[in-house]
């Protein structure tokens, strides 16, 4: 049996006589970590044993309102050391969720009260951040929505959770070892099972002329999705979250890189009789339906482009002519190797690196190191020019902060959480430290991440 690219691409008592009573308190919602058997691959082929949070695939929908708070208790029932990191949140560091930075990992058994206040309007996603490799590729992830005071005018809001998954199609089960040379040396565990909110074959209904919100979502461990539309038309509305000032008309390839986030305004143009999908770019040049629209009839479509979102509280810009200069350079896996690097304390030649299990630095450093890559004062602008010495691409994730891009000509682009790097190609990033503590900054290639390319950023 072997999977197809066209199967799957595709209170108190009485006192004194008088009885007195508490109103009881309300219980902190659970999030539970446990196994669960899902039907990942399509009927007819074996049901799946995931990691999941609360039994389904993806995690429960978290949705608050701006200004809210997420109140979890992460109860894991799993038989291994676990944590929930919540992307793209400008988070108390205490909340952030990183097991040996922010927090112990939870033990088996154990639990952690996660209780945080959500500043920023947009979409975002929680995942695992322990062993996060291999963690969430087995299925710990799910969707946080934090929902503006006032939505946009559209007739449905769609989330698209887009994944992939690395299936042996005789067992159902996911492919091992996770930690395989292969996988983290060259571009990471790339799967041969493509889907959508948990399913291999996600589909929409729409009529023609409707107006969708759809937040596309890439959960991947370390697929570049290239996306765009058939049958419909639309646009850019939100990157990792973040409004843009203006909507931008699609008229381009959407390229999504693992963990990032982009939110589409789109009307339906398509009538009965005609195609509409959100399309995948394949290996081939060609394109695939990766999630088929049903056009079921039509309506009266909307005159006039979308207005832009609400914008969140942290679009002020930082001051570059007062920005400290860093820069980080990327070094190492297959093709391309490094010189030497420093893993717990000790310097490292590339051998000596692959023989524990490290392939990949940072500026130098392979792995989390007990000190930060530099320290900021709570207020100070920053400049971070990021360089691609290898073969790959990175999706660079900064934890507790948005930063911009910085253009050649010196102009700050939209606020993101998520950048994708290409070799040779330098890119440069700013933002104010305005959040105190501790704050990772690693490539989201989750095998990258776990075989090096890792380090953190102290705001003080």
């Amino acid at each position: 049996m072997t999977f197809t690219r066209r199967a799957f691409c595709a209170g108190l008592g009485g006192v004194a006589g008088l009885a007195l009573t508490r109103p009881a308190l309300a219980a902190q919602p659970t999030l539970t970590a446990r196994k669960a058997t899902v039907q990942l691959a399509p009927e007819g082929y074996p049901t799946t044993e995931v990691w999941s949070y609360d039994g389904t695939l993806p995690g429960p929908l978290i949705r608050v309102p701006q200004g809210g708070r997420v109140t979890r208790q992460l109860v894991n029932a799993l038989d291994v050391p676990t944590s929930v990191h919540w992307h793209g949140i400008r988070i108390d560091n205490a909340m952030d969720g990183v097991s040996g930075l922010t927090q112990d990992p939870v033990p088996p058994g154990g639990t952690f009260d996660y209780d945080f206040a959500v500043p920023d309007a947009g979409t975002y996603w929680y995942h695992a951040h322990k062993n996060s490799m291999e963690q969430v590729a087995r299925g710990l992830s799910g969707v946080l929505i934090v929902d503006e005071a006032t939505p946009p005018d559209v007739d449905r809001d769609e989330i698209l959770m887009l994944g992939d998954w690395l299936l042996d199609p005789d067992t159902g089960a996911f492919v091992e070892p996770f930690a395989n040379p292969m996988t983290m040396s060259h571009g990471g565990r790339t799967g041969n099972l493509v889907g959508v909110n948990g399913q291999y074959a996600y589909g929409l209904t729409a009529e023609t002329g409707e107006r969708l919100r759809l937040r596309l979502i890439n959960s991947a461990n370390a697929r570049i999705f290239g996306l765009r539309l058939q049958g419909m038309a639309g646009w850019t509305v939100a990157l990792d979250g973040m409004p843009l000032d203006e909507p931008e008309p699609l008229t381009t390839e959407i390229i999504l890189a693992p963990a990032q986030r982009v939110d589409l305004i789109v009307d339906v143009t398509a009538a009965m009789d005609q195609p509409a999908a959100l399309l995948m770019a394949m290996s081939d040049d060609s394109w695939q339906a990766l999630v088929e629209v049903k056009i079921t009839g039509g309506r009266t479509p909307r005159a006039d482009p979308p207005a832009p979102l609400p914008a969140n509280p942290n679009t002020a810009l930082p001051d570059l002519t007062q920005a400290r200069s860093l820069e980080i350079v990327m070094e190492g896996g297959a093709m391309a190797g490094m010189d030497s690097a420093v893993f717990e304390g000790e310097t490292l030649d590339f051998r000596g690196l692959i023989e524990r299990g490290q392939y990949w630095a940072l500026s130098g450093r392979s792995g989390l190191s007990g000190t930060p890559f530099a320290t900021l004062q709570r207020g100070e602008p920053v400049r971070i020019k990021l360089v691609n010495r290898t073969v790959f691409p990175h999706a660079m994730h900064l934890h507790g902060t948005h930063f911009r891009q910085i253009g050649p000509d010196g102009t700050l682009g939209p606020l993101r959480d998520t950048i994708l790097s290409f070799p040779d190609e330098p890119l440069e990033i700013a933002f104010t430290a305005d959040n105190p503590g501790k704050w990772l900054f690693h490539c989201h290639m989750l095998a990258h991440a776990a075989t090096g390319m890792t380090t953190w950023i102290e705001v003080a």
